[in-house]
């Protein structure tokens, strides 16, 4: 079974690679390698959206965490997801997206600040919050995969070699093919994350009577875990605070986001919002529920932290190593390897774009050649990833909370004043720099300030709340200082807002 497994896994990513190669023959500047030319239809656009958006993060950590702490009602945090994070996200933001960045001629999230705001410093602002802050993002996908992967392969391969073969991987698909064979490989771990995540749901409810049969006694054992003091009740804001940052945070996140740039028309707004909604409440429901079945698991089966707590990194990975036979397992491995690597190319390809157009050709090398531009571009792809790789050498325990700190980071600075930039003319940018640095100083001053005065395991079941208020205070703070300062200049805002 083992040699199984390890051949699916090389054969997976040989294909992927091929793919990359593919797409490096086709790739010639930095407008191809990132939003790979800007014809992208619906389903490749809409599957690349929902594979992104969904990572080891949520099958590894979440779903672990919020399954076990929330039973049936972490739900709630998957129909979130789609509803919100997904079919709303697309019909607001795609088309509005799509119009005003062609008139602005601009291709980043940095580059549309700068532009509708009339300010050189808040693309630089901008480039380095999001390099800074999806680092340690990127790093809790690649701690979550490999946790997975070394159990699926009974732990015959360390953390550190599953580690090392994942960013090696990861480093030669996104640096080859860029955006038009990242969106391809996409919709091919789209296809598997679909139906790897409906095989997994069916598994693990099959030794408890089925779907139906799984829902109502995990009802029944979760009240039970929550009367016997088992399971200490989270207080009521946690819930809430999670399904507000996973499905509204998206808005803001300049990774997701960077799939409206390439939308080919605006008639695949639509159609591809339709697509990405049923991909998201499958995958975002099947995680979920999955999440739920930890509380049928045998008391002495349920992996424990060295304090004696429930370790929620593994006990998803346990419960599905426990329930699946090993050639389904392979699938499931399959599934979130699938949605991390994803979630990482699209990661590594903004990030990367934040130095290379923002800052590099942006400030110090305004008339660098697109070949010089394609090859600093790669380079940095390649740096952020080794960064990521660093940081996930450590082991960091919280998967959710590394998470958790990054989108409070980025999606509480960009929110506000990405969504008022697109809909307000009279959005400022006093107004958008005051939102800006809102939400970056409350996520980040919410969760060190739980840190000291409470400890690590409060402050990260904290940190979503920090996140989901720190995307709403600058919704508040950029139309009143916005009010109160000067309005920006009509011909840029007639630019902008020209249909």
């Amino acid at each position: 079974m083992f040699s199984f497994s390890v051949f699916l896994t090389v054969l997976f990513f040989f294909v992927l690679l091929c793919i990359a190669f593919w797409g490096m023959g086709r790739t010639k500047n930095v407008h191809d390698f990132f939003l790979g030319g800007g014809t992208l239809g619906p389903w490749l656009l809409a599957i690349s959206y929902g594979t992104t958006y969904f990572s080891a993060v949520i099958f590894v950590g979440f779903a672990g965490k919020f399954g076990w702490q929330f039973g049936l009602d972490a739900l709630w945090v998957g129909i979130g997801n789609a509803v919100v994070g997904s079919f709303l996200a697309w019909i607001i933001l795609g088309g509005r997206t799509r119009v005003m960045t062609r008139n602005l001629g601009v291709k980043t999230m940095p580059e549309f600040f700068a532009v509708r705001y009339e300010t050189s410093g808040m693309k630089i602002v901008t480039a380095l919050i999001i390099f800074i802050f999806l680092t340690p993002y990127s790093a809790s996908v690649f701690t979550g995969l490999s946790y997975l992967f070394s159990i699926v392969f009974d732990r015959r391969l360390s953390f550190t070699a599953v580690l090392t073969i994942i960013t090696i991987v990861s480093f030669l698909y996104v640096t080859g093919g860029g955006y038009k064979a990242i969106a391809r490989i996409d919709f091919l771990q789209g296809i598997i994350m679909f139906g790897g995540a409906m095989m997994m749901v069916y598994a693990v409810t099959a030794p408890y009577g089925g779907i139906l049969e799984s829902a109502t006694r995990v009802r029944e054992q979760f009240n039970h875990r929550i009367l016997s003091g088992e399971i200490k009740q989270a207080p009521w804001f946690i819930l809430p605070s999670v399904v507000f940052m996973t499905s509204f945070g998206v808005w803001g996140l300049p990774q997701m986001v960077h799939k409206y740039y390439a939308i080919r028309d605006e008639k695949d707004i639509w159609r591809g919002a339709i697509i990405t909604t049923i991909f998201a409440t499958v995958i975002g429901c099947a995680a979920y529920f999955t999440g739920t079945i930890t509380q049928l698991m045998d008391a002495d089966k349920i992996p424990r932290t060295t304090l004696g707590g429930v370790n929620f990194d593994q006990i998803v990975p346990d419960l599905i190593a426990s329930h699946l036979p090993h050639v389904l397992l392979v699938v499931i491995l399959l599934l979130v390897l699938s949605a991390s690597l994803s979630t990482l190319s699209s990661l590594v390809l903004v990030s990367a774009s934040a130095i290379t157009i923002d800052i590099y050709k942006g400030y110090i090398n305004p008339k660098v050649s697109d070949r010089r531009e394609l090859y600093l571009m790669r380079l940095l792809c390649g740096v952020f990833i080794l960064i990521s790789y660093v940081i996930s050498l450590f082991k960091p325990a919280w998967i959710v909370s590394l998470m958790s700190i990054s989108w409070g980071a980025v999606a509480g600075s960009f929110l506000a004043p990405y969504i008022y930039g697109l809909y307000w003319r009279r959005t400022t940018k006093i107004g958008a720099y005051a939102g800006m640095w809102t939400g970056l100083l409350t996520s980040n001053g919410l969760y060190w300030y739980w840190m000291v005065t409470e400890d690590a395991a409060n402050a990260g079941s904290k940190a979503p709340l920090a996140a989901s208020i720190a995307m709403v205070l600058p919704m508040i703070v950029v139309p009143i200082v916005s009010l109160l300062t000067k309005p920006p200049k009509q011909e840029t805002i007639n630019n902008a807002f020209k249909q």
